[in-house]
C-alpha cells in the first residue's frame, strides 16, 4: 500500500515516447511543475497531453512545449504562451480546443468509465459542427480539421455528444498526500486535478506535505487513493503567483 517513490525521477521513469497524459492545473495553480521538468529531464516525447492550458513559456506544461516534446494538446485556454501560437500556426503542433466545462466533464466520465455523454455546450458552432483547424499546414492552409459530432435532441434542446477521455499516465499536484495515495487540494489548486487523476490509468502525484496513513480526516479526503500509483514529496519551492495584485496599506489614500 506504500506508494511514496524516492524522487520525481524515479516517478516518470517509465513514461515512454507518444504516452497521453492528463496534466493538472488551471493556469499556474496547482501545477504539477516538478514531475514536468523531472519528464524533461527523462527524455520522452512525442507525447500528446491533455490539460487545462499548456503552460506558459519557460513553466509548466511549457517547458516540454519549449523542448517540442509535446506533438499534440487537447485544452480550453491556450492564451499567454507564445511558443504554443508558433508551434501552432506553423504546423508544428496539433490543437484540440474543447469548452471548459466540457473538457472537465470529459475527464471525469474517462475515470468513471463512461465513454460519451451529451452535453448542450458547443452545439451550433464548430464544436458540433465541425471545421476547427487542428493542425496547420506551414503555408497556413488547414491540414487536419475537426470532425463533426453526432448530435441528438432530448426534451425538445439538441446536444452534442462529447466522447470520455482517459490518459496513459496523470501528472498532479497536491497540498497533502498520505502514503496510501489520499489527497487533500488547498482551495483553488483542486481545478483540474482531481478529475485528471481519474482519468489516468496510471497516476504520480506530487505533494507539498506527506503525511501517515490515519493523519488525514476520511471526510477531508479530495481524491481518495484508489485513483494513485505513485506519491513523491516535493515541498513548496518553486510556485509561482500568476498575477500579483497589490494595495497600499492605508487603502491608497
Amino acid at each position: 500500500m506504500d506508494k511514496v517513490v524516492a524522487s520525481c525521477a524515479e516517478a516518470v521513469r517509465d513514461i515512454p515516447d507518444g504516452a497521453s497524459l492528463a496534466v493538472g492545473g488551471f493556469g499556474l495553480n496547482g501545477v504539477p511543475h516538478n514531475l514536468i521538468s523531472a519528464l524533461l529531464v527523462q527524455g520522452a516525447t512525442g507525447l500528446v497531453t491533455v490539460s487545462n492550458n499548456c503552460g506558459v513559456d519557460g513553466w509548466g506544461l511549457g517547458v516540454l512545449l519549449d523542448a517540442k516534446r509535446i506533438r499534440r494538446t487537447t485544452g480550453s485556454y491556450v492564451g499567454e504562451n507564445k511558443e504554443f501560437e508558433r508551434q501552432y500556426l506553423s504546423g508544428e503542433l496539433e490543437v484540440e480546443l474543447v469548452p471548459q466545462g466540457t473538457l472537465a466533464e470529459r475527464l471525469r466520465a474517462g475515470g468513471c468509465g463512461i465513454p460519451a455523454f451529451f452535453t448542450p455546450a458547443g452545439v451550433g458552432t464548430q464544436v458540433a459542427d465541425g471545421g476547427l483547424p487542428w493542425r496547420y499546414n506551414t503555408d497556413g492552409s488547414v491540414a487536419l480539421a475537426s470532425p463533426r459530432k453526432e448530435t441528438r435532441t432530448f426534451g425538445g434542446r439538441e446536444y452534442v455528444l462529447e466522447e470520455g477521455i482517459v490518459c496513459d499516465v496523470a501528472l498532479v499536484r497536491a497540498s497533502v498526500g498520505d502514503r496510501h495515495g489520499n489527497l487533500v487540494f488547498h482551495k483553488a489548486t483542486r481545478n483540474f486535478n482531481p478529475l485528471c487523476a481519474m482519468a489516468g490509468k496510471i497516476t504520480l502525484a506530487e505533494v507539498e506535505h506527506l503525511v501517515e496513513p490515519g493523519q488525514i480526516d476520511p471526510e477531508q479526503v479530495h481524491l481518495p487513493g484508489i485513483y494513485v500509483q505513485r506519491v513523491v514529496e516535493v515541498g513548496e519551492a518553486g510556485k509561482r503567483i500568476e498575477r500579483v495584485t497589490t494595495r497600499s496599506r492605508n487603502g491608497g489614500r
